[in-house]
């Protein structure tokens, strides 16, 4: 099954690539300031729901991700955790034109401080880039929908879970409308390893917003995510508990963590995030969010998560 869908996946990448061909790739001189001016970005799942609209900005995130007290592993046998994860990333994204721009989705410095069963280590993510192409662009109606193919590289460290296997592919879709105040966003899209060792995955993310003022813009998201193909449960990550972890977990780590788990083929997760954005200036605005998961805590590795960002727009 995996390999199938990963020989899809390239021959979207390809077709995709043709259509990227052919656009003129004059870079924009300011940020945009037509019918989606009052765009604001997504701030959950940042490593992979992006917006939908091509753009030249820069996005520091701070990330704080509490663990449960125990978590379950797939014979059913629960382990003590607690603990937290501190995550420091910068993405960012170049403009061609109005349709096509280069992102940098996922980086950064991870600090992992488990309170039992894991040791405690610090050291870099993986790093993922690719190209974003806006198939429709509708200013008058306020509507984007745009294709992204993104490479995650495995550069990070084995401490941190980070830095094994070949690599992978993330293919998203990911729409974007606004309405008077209203802001409705989306994305759908497949996380392929570029081997059988490791989990293939799909998520889906949705977003809702509303400007009451360009100083607090409320908004709410949900988070989804479900392992399609299990991995080969081989020993790695061998700075943690031996390697043992892809043997005996029963879930993958969702959007930032790939351990190729055996036992989590099927695996659900699901989270809700509740937060605001501040609009500073035109160019400049702030996020923070609070998530949780809908799925029961044991059966992933979050009970909390607070995601602060700083968005600004050249």
């Amino acid at each position: 099954m995996k390999k199938n869908i990963l020989t899809t996946a390239i021959c979207s990448a390809a077709l995709t690539s043709a259509t990227l061909a052919g656009p003129d790739i004059t870079p924009l001189p300011a940020p945009d300031t037509g019918g989606f001016a009052a765009a604001r970005h997504t701030i959950s799942n940042p490593t992979l729901f992006d917006s939908a609209l091509p753009q030249t900005q820069a996005r520091f995130i701070y990330m704080h991700h509490t663990f449960p007290n125990r978590i379950r592993l797939a014979n059913g046998v629960r382990i003590p955790m607690g603990g937290n994860m501190n995550l420091y990333a910068l993405q960012l994204e170049y403009a061609f034109n109005e349709r096509l721009s280069l992102v940098a989705m996922k980086d950064g410095y991870v600090d992992f401080n488990p309170n039992n069963t894991f040791t405690n280590s610090s050291g870099f993510a993986n790093i993922a880039a690719g190209l974003k192409y806006a198939f429709i662009l509708d200013h008058a109606n306020q509507y984007a929908l745009s294709g992204s193919a993104v490479i995650e590289l495995p550069t990070g460290s084995q401490g941190v879970f980070q830095g094994k296997g070949d690599g992978s592919i993330n293919l998203t879709l990911q729409n974007l409308k606004l309405h008077n105040n209203w802001q409705f966003a989306g994305a759908l899209g497949l996380q392929l390893p570029f081997e059988n060792d490791f989990a293939s995955s799909g998520f889906a993310s949705f977003h809702v917003s509303y400007e009451v003022t360009p100083w607090f813009i409320p908004l709410v998201e949900l988070n989804y995510f479900r392992v399609l193909d299990s991995g080969d449960g081989g020993r790695r990550f061998t700075k943690q508990v031996a390697g043992a972890v892809p043997a005996v977990a029963g879930f993958e780590g969702a959007d930032l963590l790939n351990w190729g788990a055996a036992g989590s083929n099927g695996a659900e997760y699901a989270t809700m995030a509740v937060g605001f954005r501040s609009r500073l200036c035109d160019q400049c605005s702030i996020g923070l969010a609070y998530e949780f998961p809908l799925t029961g805590k044991q059966k992933n590795i979050t009970d909390e998560r607070f995601t602060f960002d700083l968005t600004y727009k050249f």
